[in-house]
């Protein structure tokens, strides 16, 4: 059975002169059009990156316009705040506060460091200090910042003033300051005692160091001290104690040098005289200890040399000590050019001259050694005209 209701599509309506209407045309913009023909021109991929950052631009400007009215709000508001509080809630919140025993601070508080740099401080008490192998006079002087002389002068009694005492082992006292280190026995006003190292009495007794009190103290000049106490005295200074041979040694009068030990000669007439130049002892010409340095009492040269190395005669003379030097040079030898001059040879392992001999310039006298107060094979330098000189200023360039 059919149904009898036809669907039909409209038909398309016709104009009066029969015909199809035609489709109006679409409407294109300028700025369509004019990005059309920027596309076609192979501008389109430019324009598209331009607009891209000029948008970043404007978006960056925008946030830092809205941040900066933010963080000013921000800044208004305690103000506004704290104004608008009623006295019940601001003491509700100060009672809050020292509950939980918050400190209140104004400022901005530091953070704590984990690596603090402590200034050095002033010492003022003494430091012991063992003797390392290969430490001299002048390198543990200036490990604590102080001066070579001073280092001697707190060791009297380890190192006589000598040099080459320090031995490894050794427990040296360092003084805090420059100076002397001393002991008191008494016997003299404090004052004058004081002023034979070259300061005042008050300079000593007022030292922090030395722990001393005035008021038991009394009278600084005729200070009520105990004696026996060691005392530091800053600043203070000494002549050193003497542990090398004498001046003036000639062959005339020898016997001065009978205190230093069996090697003194007997008087001496006539004999070779120096030519006033000197020539290197030593087979070497480079020093391998001490240097002239009369500001730690060593008053000579320590040339490089093995054991059993020949040493020779720095200039024509006589022969006025021969033998061993209770004073620490050991085996030693001296000669007097005859003209002003003396020469010193020390710590030898062994002697090839004796007492009254002239030698001439060059000739061997011995051999390098280390005997008596000496670390290490060398030997000892020394010229002497009435006073002990550099022997650096009288010898050729090396």
């Amino acid at each position: 059975m059919q149904n009898g209701f036809k669907e039909e599509a409209p038909a398309p309506s016709e104009n009066q002169s029969g015909q199809m209407p035609t489709p109006a045309p679409k409407r294109v913009s300028v700025i369509t059009k004019f990005m059309n023909s920027l596309v076609n021109m192979g501008l389109g991929e430019p324009l598209i990156k331009l607009g891209v950052n000029l948008f970043s631009v404007i978006a960056i400007t925008l946030v830092v316009l809205m941040a900066r009215t933010f963080y000013r709000q921000t800044e208004n508001t305690p103000e506004e705040t704290d104004s608008s509080l009623s006295p019940v809630v601001e003491a509700a919140q100060a009672n809050a506060l020292s509950s939980l025993d918050i400190p209140v601070t104004d400022g901005i508080n530091r953070s704590a460091q984990l690596h603090t740099t402590i200034p050095n401080r002033p010492r003022n008490e003494l430091t012991l200090y063992t003797v390392q192998e290969g430490d001299t006079v002048f390198g543990i002087a200036e490990k604590f910042g102080l001066q070579p002389q001073t280092i001697l002068w707190g060791n009297y009694n380890i190192l006589l003033d000598d040099p080459h005492s320090l031995k490894t082992g050794q427990e040296l006292t360092i003084l805090p300051v420059d100076g002397v280190y001393w002991e008191w026995l008494g016997g003299i006003p404090f004052g004058e005692w004081a002023q034979f190292y070259g300061v005042s009495a008050a300079d000593v007794i007022e030292y922090p160091g030395n722990n001393l009190d005035p008021n038991t103290v009394g009278d600084y000049e005729n200070a009520n001290i105990k004696a026996g106490t060691w005392l530091i005295i800053p600043n203070g200074k000494r002549d050193f104690v003497s542990w090398s041979a004498p001046l003036g040694v000639t062959r005339e009068n020898p016997a001065s040098a009978r205190v230093l030990g069996a090697g003194a000669c007997d008087p001496v007439s006539g004999g070779a005289v120096g030519y006033g130049s000197f020539i290197y002892p030593t087979n070497k010409h480079y020093l391998s200890g001490f240097d002239f340095s009369p500001k730690t009492n060593h008053n000579g040269l320590d040339f490089a040399g093995n054991t059993g190395e020949a040493v020779y005669a720095s200039d024509a003379g006589v022969i006025v000590y021969a033998g061993w030097n209770d004073y620490g040079y050991g085996n030693m030898v001296m000669i007097d050019h005859g003209n002003g001059f003396q020469s010193l040879y020390a710590h030898l392992s062994a002697l090839n001259v004796g007492c009254g001999q002239s030698v001439g310039q060059g000739e061997v006298l011995g051999a390098v050694g280390s005997t008596g107060r000496s670390s290490g094979s060398h030997l000892h330098f020394e010229i002497m005209a009435g006073v002990k000189v550099n022997p650096w200023d009288y010898l050729p360039p090396p």
